[in-house]
């Protein structure tokens, strides 16, 4: 279970930034008339005690947030949070917090390219397949889609990470965008310096190739079996094959982190669900990493050779 440090260290996080949002706010909003009468009574909850009991939920065994605020911030963290509030005005109260959430993922959960990174998509689905029609949560705004696991109903999360696991990029869509769609792509690579590793999904036109090219993104693929070879080289050919090191950052995301549940009840509650684990995501203290996998390919083969 979450410790008071880490709780603490959260929650540090959240104030600084909500700190100096709320002053950069308070500079753009334009001031109102001094006799129009306004009320300012602060809430029981701050936005950065939400951030923090949000982001923490996602690093618990807790499956739902109702429990886990009920049944443990409720009874074993009354003293760190001494205004807390119902669960039904804690919700009304994370609607509120959920601009300074998604700035605060934006600007302290995302880290520098290293030069070397991996781009894939995972599915979010928002409902089974046999409910699809009945769904209208999420009507006019999800789409079907297909993945490597088969047909899906709800949202795609595209991921761009570097060697070490850490989220460099993300961009959610419907989940009829294709992979390689060059808008999302571009969009996504914005930022990024190098090499960067997909798999066949990622295969595009050479317009594009070249446009990210001369951007300073060389993108490397495999290639599928009716087109030509092409000369790669080892290095290149060992990372492909370091490729799955993203589906191993999506299946944290997903099982650990918890992004992805059918029991949504507002498009408003799935995007906080989904930033709040990937803020949580940030702070886990071990991630899948190119250089763990290394030193298990090492290791094994010293035992073998043993």
């Amino acid at each position: 279970m979450l410790t008071c440090d880490k709780i603490t260290e959260i929650f540090f996080l959240a104030d600084e930034y909500c700190i100096h949002f709320n002053k950069h706010i308070n500079e753009c909003v334009i001031q109102l008339d001094r006799t129009t009468k306004t009320r300012n009574k602060p809430y029981g909850l701050s936005s950065s005690e939400v951030i923090t009991i949000l982001i923490c939920f996602h690093l618990s065994d807790y499956r739902t947030l109702k429990h886990f605020y009920c049944d443990y911030v409720c009874v074993h963290l009354r003293k760190e949070f001494p205004g807390l509030v119902s669960y039904n005005r804690f919700v009304e109260l994370q609607s509120k917090a959920a601009l300074p959430l998604l700035m605060f993922v934006s600007a302290e959960s995302l880290v520098e390219c290293t030069g070397i990174s991996f781009i894939d998509s995972t599915s979010l689905e928002v409902c089974a397949k046999q409910r699809i029609h009945q769904n209208k949560v999420f009507k006019g705004v999800a789409s079907r889609g297909y993945s490597t696991m088969g047909w899906f109903y709800g949202f795609k999360l595209h991921l761009i990470i570097n060697d070490m696991g850490e989220i460099v990029s993300f961009k959610l869509t419907r989940g009829s965008v294709s992979d390689n769609a060059t808008n999302v792509l571009l969009e996504l690579c914005k930022t990024l310096f190098g090499k960067l590793y997909g798999d066949k999904g990622y295969l595009v036109k050479a317009a594009v190739f070249e446009r990210l090219f001369h951007s300073g993104v060389q993108l490397i693929t495999k290639i599928k079996r009716n087109t030509k070879n092409k000369l790669m080289s080892v290095f290149d050919k060992l990372m492909l094959r370091k490729r799955s090191v993203i589906e191993c950052v999506n299946d944290a995301l997903k099982n650990i982190c918890q992004i992805e549940h059918s029991r949504h009840r507002s498009i408003t509650g799935f995007i906080i669900n989904l930033y709040s684990g990937l803020a949580a995501y940030h702070l886990l203290p071990k991630k899948p990493s190119i250089k763990s996998q290394f030193e298990f390919d090492n290791t094994k083969s010293l035992q073998l050779s043993l």
